[in-house]
């Protein structure tokens, strides 16, 4: 069986920026199994799979499936405007276990409506983790979760751009993701993050726009701004404009470029 294959650096203008993603686009669904085992060949953070017989959208890292992906979801409608299957002032409504994403395809960007999460700061803060992150609690500001993951806001952005994780300490204890964040020193930009998820085999996302949700939400009440722009200090970096919704929607804006197109020959795998 032969399926397109792309990758495409998303969250950013520019090629090894941003954060790349699989995309496989068919027209009725792969066995798991088979998307198991493309996405540990694509060797990327997410691949994305995009059934266009019902538009039912999913997201594997190298190791799992995972329920939300910001820059996978950008990639597919980035990829679906490439293939002519989508043009500017046009959207695309996803079906996928989070319920209907829509994509809204702009001239040079493309919007992304994604449901706003619940952050809760009612928990116990976890010297260990922050041990295991390299902080410590002089530099904290606020610790709380949201989606099973870990939520920090932290004194400075070089303290955010400073950390050195021990992955390998990280993976021993009991975890999803942690996302680690402060407000920016830079002119136009509100807010920088960076987000590590060695338990589902991505030790550091390089652009996360599922977080960006949280971050939305956080910084907007916070800086009294609906609008914001974040930027993601990983080592490839990635810019992400959101905006807060009074309807629980949040706003994703970017841009993503192709880095790769082709086709994979796979054998017919079974569930």
């Amino acid at each position: 069986m032969n399926v397109d294959i792309y990758q495409v650096d998303a969250f950013t203008n520019d090629v090894f920026k941003g954060n790349p993603a699989g995309v496989c686009i068919t027209t009725h669904a792969l066995s798991e199994r088979t998307m198991m085992s493309i996405a540990e060949e694509m060797a990327v953070s997410e691949t994305a799979f995009l059934v266009l017989s019902d538009m039912s959208l999913r997201w594997f890292t190298p190791i799992s499936e995972v329920t939300l992906c910001g820059h996978g979801t950008l990639a597919v409608a980035h990829v679906l405007k490439q293939r002519g299957q989508l043009k500017i002032g046009e959207h695309v409504d996803f079906n996928t276990a989070s319920g209907t994403l829509t994509a809204r395809i702009d001239e040079a960007t493309i919007e992304l409506d994604f449901p706003e999460p619940i952050l809760n700061f009612d928990v116990i803060e976890s010297d260990h983790l922050l041990n295991c992150l390299g902080l410590i609690q002089e530099n904290v500001r606020s610790f709380g979760e949201f989606d099973s993951k870990t939520f920090i806001e932290v004194t400075s952005e070089e303290t955010v751009q400073n950390l050195q994780p021990n992955f390998a300490a990280l993976k021993q204890i009991k975890g999803r993701g942690v996302l680690v964040t402060a407000r920016s020193n830079h002119e136009g930009v509100d807010f920088i993050s960076r987000y590590f998820a060695p338990w589902v085999g991505v030790n550091e996302d390089p652009v996360t726009g599922s977080a960006h949700c949280a971050l939305a939400v956080y910084w907007s009440e916070k800086l009294g701004k609906l609008q914001l722009n974040g930027f993601q200090a990983s080592s490839r970096g990635g810019h992400i404009t959101t905006k807060r919704s009074s309807n629980g929607r949040i706003t994703l804006i970017g841009s993503a470029v192709t880095v790769i197109q082709g086709t994979m020959h796979i054998p017919v795998l079974s569930q």
